[in-house]
């Protein structure tokens, strides 16, 4: 044990010393936010939409990272053991292959490509809700019907109406709106060099099922809400049309994007240009712009656009990381990442506000251009990040208190938490027949956001389950634990991430280390420890909601479930160790286990790799290990 706990102290000083060097002078840390190759085939697809070249040195590293994304049986992947691949994010790799003009129709992987696309039935075949909306928008494909569902005078609609554009989460009205506005103007963006995808044509549209059925439910809710509404139809409609831009170019971030999301934004560019706005106009010009600035190298020469970079969650992460392994607050690196936070402290109301009408802003959102868009995870990493100086000065008191405040506000009526709204849960838009409904279009309460909640609340701001709020949390993460002890995760992967936050959120919040859930979660997390002592999770758990285990071990996936189980024990036990032991073998390889994504957006759709992940989490988990160890 004392080679383990000395070559633990030495991981620490590398990791300490490495992060110190990565720093950028503004005291921000700055890692890539990958997101596999949607992203970067929709952005080629709107460059060439556009017909705007000004970005043509990045669309050839964009097209390159593609290519070399593709599998060998022709398709592209979500993550490394999506054994069958995916069809959706192989038909937006496919055509903006074809349509960035460097790769042509007889090239080898392009051959392979259209193989595996029309084995996997074409593109009646894709599920992906902004896939199917990029092709409609550029004539491939009819418009989905499940759009057409919903009515673009949605917007108009207060909230005592059935259903309301506020019913939605934050993040599914962001895109619904732009979609609504093109598929009410059946937008159908071509140019002379726009391929021909028919060669990819879809199969026959299934029969409607039971799904179907129910969506017909919500749209005779929302054609209700639309008969009330007084006014001939043409001006309701123009009406519509005119709420929808205003919505957007409302949400418009200082670096032209939409809500800072490069997606959303994405999709906003093709509703300005159904609306009537020139392709050079300055709004898109600007947007296009914002979008190449999210760029970030990948492999070689190759290059990749964040859908949304993570500067603010990684430095808030690390500068706590760094405080945890020593640096006092006074530090120069701790001053210079505390400055910066402070300074994106959310001073706006925003969308939040409309269900939390009684709170001050406070929170922190997730990029640096996001001003108006707070989430509790990245708050609550702020304020631990800055609570060891939070009685330093009055600014850095009042911030705390701000932010305290704010996230103390979004608690939901359910006694847990959510990510970017309170009170967001009415399960009936679950039921539209849009692929991922279910996880994005409500904002309920979860237990990874829960419990990092409790965690922060309890460790850093001194609250336990004498108070009634952190009681309720409890509580909320009680009744939602699974069968088998684990917790679901919405935000990374997948239930070692929901155990990990459950475990330490109520450990942190005074839940005695003997109390059942927290003996079933632990022992859930030991019964599927890997032989070699470390943890994997597949991203396919996060779409079947069951574990499934990856074969193999990654180093944020046992940094969590360390982390979790010496929360959960006085003293390190033999699983610990031998963890411990994997995780700092893990810190000095480099193969697809170490890449593999852990961050989660939209199960079956959108998955992440932190290139913070492998840094920040296994940093954390050592020095509680550290701190056990030499009790």
């Amino acid at each position: 044990m004392n080679g383990l706990l000395h070559h633990t102290e030495s991981e620490i000083e590398r990791l300490t010393a490495e992060l110190l060097h990565q720093q950028q002078s503004d005291g921000s840390w700055r890692f890539c936010f990958d997101n596999g190759t949607t992203i970067d085939a929709l952005f080629i697809i709107l460059l060439r939409s556009l017909e705007n070249d000004k970005y043509e040195p990045l669309v050839r590293r964009l097209h390159d990272r593609i290519v070399r994304r593709q599998r060998q049986d022709g398709g592209w992947s979500l993550y490394e053991d999506e054994a069958a691949g995916n069809l959706s994010s192989s038909v937006d790799a496919y055509y903006a292959l074809l349509y960035s003009g460097y790769s042509s129709h007889d090239d080898g992987h392009m051959r392979l490509g259209r193989r595996f696309i029309t084995a996997g039935g074409g593109i009646g075949g894709v599920t992906s809700v902004l896939s199917k909306t990029i092709l409609a928008a550029t004539g491939q494909r009819p418009w989905p019907k499940s759009i057409n569902l919903i009515p673009l005078p949605l917007v108009l609609f207060p909230p005592s109406f059935p259903v309301s554009l506020y019913d939605f989460s934050s993040y599914a009205r962001i895109h619904l709106v732009p979609m609504l506005v093109m598929a009410e103007s059946k937008l159908a963006l071509r140019t002379e060099t726009t391929p021909d995808l028919s060669h990819l044509l879809a199969l026959d549209a299934p029969a409607m099922n039971d799904t179907d059925a129910q969506a017909r439910d919500i749209a005779a809710n929302m054609q209700a809400g639309l008969s009330r509404l007084i006014g001939r139809p043409a001006l309701i409609r123009e009406t519509a049309i005119k709420r929808a831009e205003q919505f957007m170019l409302d949400r418009i971030e200082v670096d032209g994007t939409l809500y800072s999301y490069a997606s959303c934004t994405i999709l906003m560019i093709f509703a300005l240009v159904a609306l009537g706005y020139e392709n050079d106009h300055p709004v898109i010009t600007k947007a296009v712009a914002g979008l190449a600035a999210m760029r970030c190298k990948a492999h070689g020469d190759t290059s990749t656009i964040q859908n949304s970079p993570s500067a603010i969650w990684d430095t808030a992460l690390l500068s706590h990381a760094l405080q945890e392994a020593g640096l006092p607050p006074d530090h120069e690196a701790i001053v210079r990442s505390r400055g910066f936070l402070l300074r994106l402290q959310h001073r706006i109301r925003g969308d939040w506000s409309v269900r939390n009408p009684n709170a001050e802003p406070g929170g922190w959102g997730f990029s640096e251009s996001n001003t108006i868009h707070p989430d509790v995870d990245d708050t609550t990493a702020a304020l631990r990040a800055i609570h060891s100086s939070r009685h330093s000065s009055a600014r850095n008191r009042e911030a705390w208190n701000r932010g305290l405040a704010w996230v103390l506000s979004m608690q939901n009526k359910d006694g847990g938490w959510g990510a970017f709204e309170k009170n967001n849960d009415k399960q009936l838009l679950t039921l539209l027949p849009i692929d991922g409904a279910k996880a994005a279009a409500i904002d309920p309460s979860i237990p990874d956001l829960t419990g990092r909640t409790l965690e922060y609340l309890g460790r850093y701001a001194g609250l336990d389950i004498r108070h009634s709020f952190i009681r309720r949390g409890m509580e909320w993460l009680i009744r939602h634990q699974e069968k088998d002890g684990s917790w679901y995760g919405r935000w990374g992967i997948c239930y070692i991430y929901g155990t990990w936050a459950a475990l330490t959120g109520m450990r942190a919040a005074g839940v005695p280390a003997g109390h059942d859930s927290i003996a079933r979660g632990t022992e859930w997390l030991l019964r599927i420890q890997n032989e070699d002592g470390g943890w994997g999770e597949s991203c396919s758990s996060d779409a079947r909601r069951r574990y499934v285990p990856l074969g193999g071990s990654t180093p944020s996936q046992t940094a969590w479930a360390l982390d979790a189980l010496m929360a959960c024990r006085e003293q390190p036990a033999h699983a610990i160790h031998r963890g411990v032991g994997r995780l700092i073998a893990l810190l000095r390889e480099h193969d697809w286990r170490t890449v593999y994504p852990t961050g989660a957006g939209l199960p079956g759709h959108f998955y992440a790799h932190y290139e913070s992940y492998r840094v920040i989490w296994p940093l954390l988990a050592l020095c509680r290990y550290r701190n056990l160890a030499t009790l």
